[in-house]
């Protein structure tokens, strides 16, 4: 569920699986991925590591992970509590869309979510229900 509280609406049989190591999750991938990385070579994989990455930051921040699908294809990469309101978090490696969060965005009364947070290769910047921060931010995103 999209509602706060949080840990109260959590479904235990809806889940994603990161690592706690962003080194030793890309160190599992196949030989070459690490100079691939390095290139700036990794094609569709990218938006995985950098998801990962996020998990890993806001695991080491103390916030507990939720995650937000359903059937019918909406799909959120992290649900957080920030300022005192159910935030929605989507991480994207290249400039994306995040029709997910528009379509929950437009059905506040179904979903009792306002407001969301998209990160990646952007600059600082809001549109509308949305603020854009580049990565390296993430861990500014503390007020519970």
């Amino acid at each position: 569920m999209t509602e706060l509280p949080l840990d109260g609406n959590a479904q235990e049989d809806v889940f994603k699986v990161y690592m706690r190591d962003c080194g030793l999750f890309v160190s599992m991938l196949e030989d070459g991925t690490q100079f691939d990385i390095l290139q700036g070579k990794l094609y569709g994989y990218k938006g995985a590591i950098f998801e990962n990455l996020i998990a890993d930051i806001f695991g080491k921040m103390g916030r507990k992970l939720y995650y937000f699908h359903k059937d019918s294809g909406l799909e959120v990469d992290f649900v957080i509590r920030y300022r005192g309101e159910c935030t929605l978090v989507e991480v994207k490696a290249v400039t994306g869309n995040v029709k997910s969060t528009r379509t929950i965005l437009h059905h506040p009364e179904k979903y009792h979510v306002s407001h969301a947070i998209k990160l990646g290769d952007y600059n600082v910047g809001r549109s509308e229900q949305m603020l854009t921060l580049p990565l390296y931010m993430t861990f500014l995103l503390r007020e519970f």
